[in-house]
């Protein structure tokens, strides 16, 4: 019997550590050091403007955090090498009182503003019309909270 639910037990942890493992992130000491340090291994020559990375803090938590805009990386001579129709790569990172930051989302878009709605800055992001189910015409934005660690939409317009 023992053996049983030592065999029970060992087939529930089995089971529960590939989610525990998948849901905890490494943290970075520093995203511009981390994003920097990947576009010049894959680039031979990258170049960064001074909007490639912006400090704020984005989940109203305090904390300054960090936003990667890719549209301001010029690799091997092609400015924003990642960006299409769709706008550029961002990647969002918040920083945890413990020390570090780590990735929370990365969007495709063509840039965003910081504002105050209902007393809270929120995100309001400029993509492509296809977000609000357009096909054509004035960029759709789409306004976002972060709450912990999730993105949540409040409005698209």
């Amino acid at each position: 019997m023992k053996t049983l639910v030592l065999a029970v037990l060992n087939i529930v942890l089995l089971l529960a550590m590939p989610a525990v493992a998948l849901s905890q992130q490494s943290l970075i000491s520093d995203p511009e050091i981390y994003e920097k340090k990947h576009f010049q291994e894959q680039c031979k020559t990258a170049e960064f403007a001074d909007g490639f990375i912006i400090r704020q803090d984005i989940n109203n938590d305090g904390l300054i955090d960090a936003v990667v805009n890719e549209g301001q990386l010029t690799c091997d001579g092609q400015k924003g090498p990642q960006c299409n129709d769709d706008g550029c790569t961002y990647n969002f990172y918040l920083q945890v009182a413990e020390g570090g930051y780590f990735m929370i989302a990365t969007a495709q878009i063509y840039g965003y503003d910081f504002v105050q709605r209902f007393g809270n800055m929120v995100l309001a992001m400029k993509m492509h019309p296809r977000f609000c189910d357009r096909t054509e015409g004035d960029p759709c934005i789409v306004t976002a909270r972060v709450r912990g660690t999730k993105f949540v939409t409040i409005s698209k317009k």
